[in-house]
């Protein structure tokens, strides 16, 4: 059983592997931002909305960069964009926190601006340049496995971060552990020079500014879902950290292990994908998981309620262990039948266009959550907000997985 559900992933051409390991390398910091940057902004005295600001300008970034950019690829190389990538991260995670640790607000800005810049890239090429150099038989396990990275870059950054802060508390505090995952980032730079195979690049003629080619009406159905979800997941995902610390205590090593668990079962899930999307088919693989999930995060919300409660952590991290799995593993599953649903010719805008959506809703977002957190919402309340949303983008799918099975019976 477990070498049939490896089997595909051994098939993946060598290319995608080493652009895969680039990606999980800058997960790793990515991961390791997402789970304690903000305890650690907090520890030096800034306020939930001031964090939020820090976060946007990364989204913000991200969604400027994302539609130009799915114009510009067409018909080129990617790789020479890789290098601007791995070298923009690493470099902009080092500023970034030198600028915390000595309170230079401007420069944290402006770092986290060309952070989230340098990672658009990888948010916006990922999808292309798997779809271009893999086959169709690899093409499901390759997009699994490069969404299957953060999971995994989740799973080690946390460990480093608990052993570390177990180890020696005062001196790995929140700043040295990010500062060394900071560090190991790098190790993206050498996987990319790696990339020696030749890449295989779409042909393409006319002018790259003319939109007048695309399905719009096409592309507007199938992005909505992933609209919704960006926006009801940038107010909950990157302030989840701030939940559990503020209203359970939980402290920066604790929930780096959380996650670190929480992610072994989002990898295994993710893993799983090319066998239940296979077994199953889209409807188990996408609607089902995601509203169990949703229904979990409204069960995590309400945990607040009761969090003078002893025991109340532990159902809060009991949902929250439920939800992570269930979310992620949808989403290589729905991305896949997004790009099958516009076809060939919509793709790489779908890709931009994905990117620029989720940064430009979590950018939004996050001064929406600024702004209920500066009047005193409670996080429970924004929470069930992003359910309400969820719930909306899940409905939607069933939808468009109608849409995707009709198109393709008339195709028989």
């Amino acid at each position: 059983m477990i070498s049939k559900i490896l089997k595909p992933y051994f098939q993946i051409e060598r290319l995608v592997l080493q652009f895969i390991a680039v990606e999980f390398f800058i997960q790793l910091v990515n991961a390791a931002f997402m789970m304690i940057l903000n305890i650690y902004f907090s520890k030096k005295g800034f306020e939930d909305h001031q964090i939020a600001d820090f976060i946007s300008l990364r989204f913000l970034t991200v969604m400027l960069l994302a539609f130009p950019l799915g114009l510009f690829i067409k018909g080129r190389k990617l790789k020479p964009l890789f290098y601007i990538a791995a070298i923009g991260v690493f470099v902009f995670s080092m500023s970034i926190l030198i600028a915390a640790e000595y309170g230079h607000i401007a420069m944290i800005y402006t770092s986290a601006a060309l952070w989230g810049l340098c990672y658009g890239i990888i948010q916006v090429l990922a999808l292309p340049f798997i779809i271009r150099n893999t086959s169709e038989k690899t093409r499901t396990a390759a997009i699994s496995l490069s969404y299957a990275t953060y999971s995994l870059a989740m799973i080690l950054s946390g460990i480093i971060i608990f052993i570390l802060n177990h180890f020696n508390p005062i001196y790995f505090d929140e700043f040295k552990c990010l500062l060394l995952l900071a560090i190991l980032s790098s190790c993206s730079i050498y996987f990319v020079f790696q990339m020696q195979r030749k890449e295989i690049v779409t042909l393409h003629s006319g002018s790259r500014l003319n939109l007048s080619g695309f399905d719009w009406g096409t592309i507007a159905f199938a992005m909505t879902p992933s609209l919704l979800l960006a926006i009801g997941a940038g107010l909950t995902i990157p302030f989840i950290n701030l939940f559990f610390f503020k209203v359970f205590k939980m402290d920066s090593d604790n929930f780096a292990l959380l996650n670190s668990f929480s992610s072994i079962t989002v990898a295994a899930a993710a893993l799983l994908v090319p066998h239940i999307r296979a077994k199953y088919g889209y409807k188990i693989a996408i609607t089902r998981t995601q509203s169990i999930a949703v229904l979990s995060l409204a069960l995590l919300a309400c945990t607040e309620y009761y969090a003078t409660l002893s025991y109340s952590i532990y159902f809060a991290i009991f949902f929250f262990l439920i939800r992570q799995p269930l979310m992620n593993m949808a989403a290589p599953v729905s991305s896949e039948l997004v790009m099958k649903y516009v076809g060939p010719k919509n793709q790489e805008i779908i890709s931009a266009l994905t990117a620029s959506i989720w940064s430009g809703s979590w950018f939004f977002s996050a001064l929406i959550f600024s702004i209920l957190r500066r009047h005193g919402y409670a996080y429970a309340n924004v929470f069930l907000i992003t359910a309400g949303i969820y719930a909306i983008a899940v409905y939607w799918y069933h939808f468009l997985i109608k849409a995707q099975l009709s198109k393709e019976a008339d195709t028989i």
